[in-house]
């Protein structure tokens, strides 16, 4: 008897071509169901329609086609067992040796703007991980196949061998439950975004998109996985040129797209990052004085450093950041001219990323015994809500520089300091113990520049002990979150010393 396979994709990539050579090399009988046995019937392959071998039409508008005895007892049969063998003869039902299945798109589904609930519950697919499970369960005996990437490693081992080896059968059935595992997971998500304050279960999964030299540090592993069916982030992005990319280089790049999306593209911004932190951040009238601007703010640390843009790369600019050793470039185009320019640097790693406003709605740390998951600091704050709390009133100019700095220091690590002028960083503070040393820092870095610039505070001043600190070396405006029991004598501190400070009533922790 010929043998017999079952297939019934949504992704329809490669199944004609699969399906041509099952039949006409390996005499395969195939039964088929919905739009897969239209396809296939289209390219003259002759299928028979799950229907017409169940004997049960396809009801509920296709929810119901493929949840039927005839092919799940063909399916779970044991070939070695007397008894299913004398069930499936009982009940005139074929064993399969084949089920080729992939499922329904709910995760692009989901991802497209203004999809409705009733629109997502059509995209989860009942019959689909019911059969890969069960094939899966079943791999001593048949053959699960879940992605058009498995169709040649198959086909292969039945031309070389004869058959499949166990080994191989189990390797798809591991693929198949991790499938539908991230399939339910991302339902299970889903549902628990519709109703986030009852949510009691967090899943997250991933196909791995290459691994990666190694981690932090070269005695750590490490891979890049994948998070849904479709490439989106930076698995999207496009590499013009350069080294594969590391796991330092892709930490740091996320750090660099979440800084620069904090800047419209109407106005030329450049950042430059080192270990997450920016070294050099500037809005300025052209791309290349914004680079110019942000390298010049700590060109010992942009060294080596990760480069974001929120225009496309154009030449003027391409000429000046090949004058420097980097890491990465990541912009969201690049012309021709700075193709060329950049070409002559071969190991720099240069991205295109389109979209560098879209990322991740949470966040995940792992810690033992489990994981922690918080939203994404992603708030977009309105400066007309911030309050001045000093005698002395800020300029337009002023706030515009305040808010330059604050949307800076909440991309710094914590303790986090800033010191802006003229839309540019001239000292970072990051990552000290207590703020006074993120402030002391930050000052030194910022040398002379600090008369006239402006501070920002991630959180609040415990003690005022930091505003005179800044008033000492040229300060003259701060923004902050407020929120001390001590603010009192921040603010009593600014007045006495001439100084505007305002708060924003929003803190940015970064850990």
């Amino acid at each position: 008897m010929a043998r017999l396979a079952l297939l019934s994709v949504s992704d329809k990539s490669g199944i004609v071509e699969l399906a041509q050579r099952l039949v006409n090399e390996f005499q395969f009988d195939l039964i088929s169901s919905g739009g897969t046995a239209k396809t296939l019937k289209e390219a003259g392959v002759p299928v028979t329609k799950v229907s017409d071998y169940t004997g049960a039409p396809e009801i509920l508008g296709g929810r119901v086609k493929t949840l039927h005895p005839r092919i799940h007892g063909g399916i779970l049969a044991r070939r070695d067992l007397a008894s299913d063998q004398a069930d499936l003869q009982a009940n005139d039902i074929r064993p399969l040796d084949l089920v080729v299945v992939n499922l329904y798109p709910f995760e692009q589904t989901i991802a497209k703007a203004g999809v409705t609930v009733a629109e997502a519950v059509e995209q989860i697919d009942i019959g689909g991980p019911a059969m890969i499970r069960a094939t899966a369960k079943n791999f001593a005996h048949t053959t699960v196949l879940t992605n058009p990437s498995q169709y040649g490693a198959y086909l292969t081992a039945l031309q070389e061998q004869g058959e499949i080896p166990l080994a191989l059968r189990q390797q798809f059935a591991g693929e198949a439950f991790a499938l539908t595992n991230a399939y339910d997971q991302a339902i299970a998500n889903y549902f628990s975004g519709l109703n986030e304050d009852s949510a009691t279960r967090f899943g997250i999964s991933g196909t791995l998109r290459q691994p990666l030299r190694y981690g932090e540090n070269p005695h750590q592993s490490a891979g890049w996985y994948q998070t849904g069916r479709e490439a989106t982030g930076w698995a999207k992005a496009e590499k013009l040129q350069g080294k594969e990319l590391s796991y330092n280089n892709l930490v740091d790049l996320e750090a660099a797209r979440r800084i620069i999306n904090e800047f419209d593209s109407t106005e030329p911004a450049a950042v430059i990052l080192k270990h997450t932190n920016p070294c050099g951040v500037a809005l300025a009238p052209t791309l290349v004085e914004a680079y110019q601007k942000a390298f010049n703010a700590d060109a010992t640390s942009a060294f080596g450093g990760i480069v974001a843009l929120n225009q496309s790369l154009d030449g003027p600019t391409a000429t000046e950041m090949v004058k420097t050793f980097l890491e990465c470039i990541v912009a969201p185009g690049c012309d021709d001219q700075a193709r060329e320019i950049l070409a002559r640097k071969n190991n720099l790693r240069v991205l295109i990323l389109p979209d560098l406003a879209t990322g991740p709605s949470q966040t995940i740390k792992a810690i033992a015994g489990g994981f922690l998951v918080q939203s994404a600091d992603d708030e977009r704050e309105d400066p007309n809500v911030w309050q001045v709390v000093t005698e002395k009133q800020p300029s337009a100019t002023e706030l515009a520089e305040l808010a330059f700095a604050w949307k800076v220091c909440k991309h710094v690590k914590s303790n986090a300091i800033t010191i802006t002028k003229n839309k540019t960083t001239l000292g970072v503070g990051a990552g000290q113990m207590n703020r006074v040393g993120s402030v002391e820092i930050a000052l030194k870095q910022a040398g002379a520049e600090a008369q006239g610039a402006c501070l920002a505070s991630d959180a609040f001043f415990p003690f005022d002990d930091s505003v005179r600190t800044a008033a000492a070396a040229g300060i003259t405006t701060i923004i902050q979150p407020g929120g001390s029991m001590r603010d009192q004598d921040s603010i009593q501190a600014a007045n006495e010393l001439g100084l505007v400070m305002i708060f924003t009533g929003l803190r940015h922790f970064l850990h």
